[in-house]
């Protein structure tokens, strides 16, 4: 017997997207390939709303 959901579950989708900032462990923190802060950058806060470390908790948060 299948249980019911399984007629119905899909893969996630994986978008195609450029992620303009890598995580630094030094700083802790994550930073735009020229090496600012990427908190500091309004355009990109206002491009991708928040940037989420993917080191760690998933609710950390560089601000």
């Amino acid at each position: 017997m299948q249980p019911f959901a399984l007629n119905y579950a899909r893969p996630a989708v994986e978008l195609e997207a450029a992620i303009p900032y890598v995580y630094d462990a030094g700083l802790q923190l994550n930073v735009l390939h020229d090496g600012r802060v990427a908190a500091s950058d309004f355009a990109l806060l206002r491009e991708v709303g928040t940037t989420t470390s993917t080191a760690g908790s998933k609710t950390h948060f560089d601000d």
